[in-house]
Formats: structure tokens, sequence, C-alpha cells
């Protein structure tokens, strides 16, 4: 018998590895001489790094890059193993939790670390970059990244900008000249589960803007300098971002990415799969078991349960969904693949408690899943 664990991360508690060793653990008291597969997942956010690199057998490369105040910052990048892909999370470089509160100014911050970041990863001669883009501290469209990979953006005089979404004002042309000729023959595949286009009310500076220290006055200055920022591009590189669905997730960065570089946006827990194999993983599978933190009526939107079950249901394989957290809307789960769902929850628990013992209680819970599913073979 063939078993695919496949789960996310419990975040705050369990990495997606050590969810699934959790899982495999507690269905080998029970069954012991089953085959199991594990496959650390992610849908792109978080904890995406860590799960790509368990899953292939890869390692994380640490570097310091310019961080969103253009301070140093300590980040990371995960090389796969196959050594010819990496996977790079923006926010280890560029993300909101790297600005104190009292500081956060979108203003100013800058996506140059994130660029940084994958000059790191060609470095070491990949040709396959998977970039995870939520988190973001910036509202600068990407520009400090370009800037950080050879581009030169330029006011009037011929003078290179500053940093930050409110340097774009100044913009008045685009250099590529000394651009990184490498990134020619790459492959980019960016994680983004946003549908905001650049600008406008459903734009990047009004729906994000707030959580990154923006006011009203800064939110309608961003989104100006946003707009003549994609009429500099449409006019000196040829691409119109302005309105694709995706261009103003963190702030923007996936309109640039779109501009600068040869990526395309697609939903986070899709690139995972892809990167895992997954479907090869589970045919012939006899049962799949995924999970995350919470399973509740939003995780059929782009979650990784949903894109694991889906896969599984490719082949007919039942799934079966463990979380920490079940809410009153989960049922909706059932039309997208999930069989059936379990709380590893034992009562009421403390939260610390159930943070510190959760791989225990992931394990018992999936021990008493496994006696069910033996009973009915």
């Amino acid at each position: 018998m063939k078993i695919v664990i496949a789960p996310d991360s419990f975040k705050e508690s369990l990495s997606a590895l050590e969810a699934a060793d959790s899982i495999e653990r507690g269905f080998k008291k029970v069954m012991p001489y089953a085959e199991y597969v594990k496959v650390p997942m992610a849908d792109g956010g978080e904890g995406t790094v860590q799960s790509l690199v368990d899953a292939t057998g890869g390692e994380i490369i640490y570097k310091t890059v310019t961080g969103p105040l253009g301070e140093p910052a300590d980040a990371f990048f995960g090389l796969l193993g196959n050594k010819k892909s990496a996977v790079i999370e923006m926010a280890a470089a560029s993300g909101l939790h790297l600005v104190p509160l009292e500081k956060r100014n979108p203003l100013l911050t800058t996506t140059r670390g994130t660029g940084e970041l994958i000059a790191a990863a060609l470095d070491h001669g990949v040709n396959h970059i998977i970039i995870g883009i939520g988190g973001s501290a910036t509202n600068d469209g990407g520009a400090g990244m370009a800037k950080a990979l050879g581009a030169r953006l330029l006011d009037e005089e011929g003078i290179d900008i500053g940093e930050g979404g409110g340097s774009l004002s100044r913009l008045a042309s685009i250099d590529l000249s000394g651009f990184d000729p490498r990134l020619e023959s790459i492959e980019i595949e960016v994680a983004c589960d946003v549908d905001s286009p650049l600008t406008g009310a459903k734009g990047a500076s009004a729906i994000f803007g707030p959580q990154k220290g923006a006011d009203a006055g800064m939110i309608a200055e961003l989104d100006r300098n946003l707009s003549h920022y994609a009429a500099i591009i449409k006019r000196d590189l040829g691409k119109n971002i302005l309105e694709v669905p995706g261009s103003g997730a963190a702030g923007g960065l996936g309109g640039g990415l779109l501009a600068f570089l040869p990526a395309e946006l697609k939903r986070g827990v899709n690139i995972v799969m892809e990167a895992v194999r997954l479907s090869q993983i589970v045919e012939g599978a006899d049962l799949v078991i995924t999970g995350e933190g919470r399973i509740d009526g939003q995780t059929i939107f782009g979650k990784t349960p949903i894109g694991v079950a889906k896969t599984a249901k490719q082949f007919g394989v039942p799934v079966i969904g463990i979380a920490g957290t079940v809410s009153s809307d989960s049922d909706i789960v059932h039309d997208h693949g999930i069989d059936a769902v379990f709380s590893i929850l034992p009562g009421v628990v403390a939260l610390d408690d159930a943070f510190k013992h959760a791989g225990d209680f992931v394990e018992r819970t999936a021990a008493n899943i496994a006696a069910v599913w033996k009973m009915n073979l």
C-alpha cells in the first residue's frame, strides 16, 4: 500500500516536513509495512523555500542583502536538489517583518535586496528561479530589484533616482544597457495569488499600502507614481503592465518582474506541485494525506490542501485533510476533492500548548485515522 503525505506547514508550530514526519509516525504505529512517500508542500508564501528544499534534498543559501530601509539584512534563498533551480521568498530580503512598526514608510522602502537574491541565485548557475512575492514592505514597483540587477532608472538630468516608491515620480527614462545578461536565458516563475492591478482602487497602493505604513496622502502619491512608472516602462521597454492581474502584488513587484524579467505569474501551489512532481508521485497511491494549520472556507482559494486534492482526484485517490483547527464553514472543501477533514486538537487547549505539542497532536490524530482506514481494508 502506498500512502502519500503532502501537507503544508502548520504556521508557528511545524514546518511542512515536520508535519509530514508526524503524520508518518502516527500511521506507522498502525500500518508499519505500508510504503510512505513524504512531499513537503507550500503555496508560494512563507515556508516555500524550506518546503521545496526539504522536498528535493536541496540546501539553504544565506546572503546579506540590502534590507527594505537600505540597511544590511540577513536573508536566504533555496538551491533545490537538482542544483539548477532556486527558490526565493521576497519577504526574506524585502519583507514587512524587517521594518519596525514606527519606521514603516513605503515611500522609502526598496526591493533592492530581492534583486540581490536573484543575482546570488544566478551566481550559483541556476537556469530556473521560483519567486514568492508575499509579505512585502515595499511599494516601489520592483524598481529596487531592477536596479540591483543592472537597470538604471534615470531622472531628467540622467541621474539615478533614489530608492522607494516616492522616487518614482522623478523617473524619466530606463537604461538596460548594463542589465545582467544571464537573465535572458532564465525561466522565472512568480508565485502570485493576488489579482490586483498595479494602480487604482484595487491596486497595490490602495489595498496594501496601509499595512505598510501609508496614510491617505501617501497612498495617492504612491498610486500616481506607479502610474507614471508604468507609462515609462511601456514607452521604454514596450511592456504594458498597468492592468495585468497580479501586477499590483507586493507593492507592484509583480508588475516589475513582468517588465524587467522573463517572468510568468502563476498560482503558488501550482508552481510548488510542478517543482516537486506531485502528479507523478500521487499516481498509483492508495491514499493521500494533506493538511495545514487551518482548514476553512478560504482553503478552496489556492491553498495547498486543495491543490493536493485536485491532483489526487485526477487518479481517483482518496484524500484526507488534517488541520490544527477546522472551521464551521469547512464543509465546502468536500466539493473540491478532500473526502474527510480532522482537527488535531484533543479538546480545549491553550494556544501556547497547541503550538508546543503540535507534533504530538498530529501524530495521535494520524494514528487514529490509520486505525479507521485499516478497519475498512
